[in-house]
């Protein structure tokens, strides 16, 4: 078998280095949250897969939905020979949503997919074009994607010309200094300067930021914006691709504020490591929308949504959103106990389960240490924890644990935290 360094050499030939690894660990089994490498050595996964794994690693039951449906077909295409279980998991979803009026769910592949088809249909349903989203959003990887995330590095620079007609906001985050009053008063001037509100078709907002640093959007400011959209006619796109399926203690993030938005995308843990995405609303938007302008090849692949049936059984089984609420907790007073410890952990914060530290200087929020986040993360690895970093100035350490983790495998990683930030204390530069 080869070495981590060996596939790392020939990973560096054969594939482009914009895809970027957090680290050169090279995958050989999987287990809840747990990875072996190639090499045999054992890691605990506070990653996720980058959100993906609520359910955890090969969950037994996704892995036995999926081994059936392959005994029985894996690519009709829906759009050509329909199948029954996408019904099944649209009208789960359907069910699962917090929106009151009737709904309906496309499904798709990406997130990306999910983010581009709620923009079109927004854009049909009204008649408009323009779209605001939020400084240190990200909505994917695709031109339009791009276009409506709002962090230029490493996702925007050097890929442009965007599409038009997207306008940025500042997101409501007071450890940046953004207030909901700040946040809210930049959307009546993009309305007074850039574009009137009966141009724009969507606002697009992730209820807690995922790539942009764990910042979570207040009640009154959903509800505000809420208030704002139904004023001018906008629809109101959440964003749940990271922050869905239970991770914040609800299955979704907006129930926490009570807010019923018009679109909800959905992917990642949504069919427990299968690529799956979903974009889910009223059906009144839908409505408009003409056969054949929605879809896609691969959209709803079967096998995906055998896995994507299994987690919603999970989901209530298994208590997801009160094991979200358990392990948060015990994140958030671990990490608060180190930041008493070492003064580069200038914040702990987070909603359920999606929990992040922010490091920079001497406890100074306005001196983010992007060095000091990627050098713990490299320890960490070397350690045999993977964490993950995000955040508009890539100074946060994300915390994405499996929802399905074994309380003696969380508290293991955060001890194996404890020793890493020990090791980064000690390295740092004098004062």
């Amino acid at each position: 078998m080869q070495s981590n360094q060996q596939w790392q050499e020939r990973r560096e030939s054969a594939v482009p280095q914009g895809v970027g690894n957090a680290l050169p660990v090279y995958v050989a089994r999987a287990k809840n949250a747990e990875i072996w490498d190639v090499e045999g050595r054992r890691y605990i996964d506070f990653a996720s897969g980058i959100a993906v794994l609520n359910t955890g690693h090969n969950h037994p039951a996704v892995i036995e939905a999926v081994k059936a449906q392959l005994d029985n077909f894996t690519h009709p295409c829906f759009q050509v020979t329909p199948y029954g279980n996408y019904i099944e998991l649209a009208e789960r979803l359907n069910a699962l949503a917090p929106i009151s009026e009737p709904c309906q769910t496309l499904f798709l592949s990406t997130g990306a997919e999910a983010v581009e088809n709620a923009i079109k249909v927004a854009r049909i349903a009204t008649g408009r074009s323009a779209v605001i989203a939020f400084r240190g959003a990200f909505h994917g990887r695709t031109l339009l994607g791009m276009a409506l995330t709002g962090k230029v590095q490493p996702y925007k620079k050097g890929y442009g010309p965007f599409p038009a007609g997207i306008y940025h906001a500042p997101y409501p985050a007071a450890y940046l200094g953004v207030s909901d009053t700040q946040a809210l008063a930049s959307l009546a001037g993009i309305f007074a300067a850039d574009v009137a509100p009966d141009e724009v078709a969507a606002i697009i907002i992730e209820p807690v930021q995922g790539e942009g640093g764990f910042y979570a959007a207040s009640a009154e400011f959903m509800q505000q914006l809420r208030a704002l959209c139904d004023k001018h006619g906008i629809v109101l796109i959440v964003d749940e691709i990271q922050s869905g399926f239970c991770r914040t203690g609800k299955t979704f993030a907006i129930e926490h504020a009570g807010v019923e938005p018009d679109l909800i995308t959905m992917a990642k843990s949504l069919a427990g490591g299968f690529p799956l995405s979903a974009l889910v609303g009223k059906k009144a938007l839908f409505d408009k929308a003409l056969p054949g302008g929605l879809g896609g090849t691969y959209a709803g692949s079967p096998v995906s949504i055998a896995a994507g049936l299994a987690v919603t059984d999970i989901i209530a089984r298994e208590r997801l959103n009160e094991r979200a609420t358990e392990q948060g907790e015990l994140l958030i007073g671990r990490l608060r106990e180190f930041a008493e410890t070492y003064d580069f952990i200038g914040d702990v914060r987070g909603v359920g389960a999606m929990v992040a530290m922010e490091l920079v200087h001497e406890r100074d929020s306005h001196r983010p240490d992007k060095e000091l986040t990627q050098q713990l993360v490299q320890e960490a690895g070397r350690q045999g924890l993977i964490l993950l970093t995000c955040g508009v100035r890539a100074n946060v350490i994300r915390f994405l644990i499996p929802l399905t983790a074994e309380k003696e495998i969380v508290t293991e990683g955060l001890n194996i935290l404890s020793s890493c930030l020990k090791v980064v204390q000690n390295t740092r530069p004098a004062k």
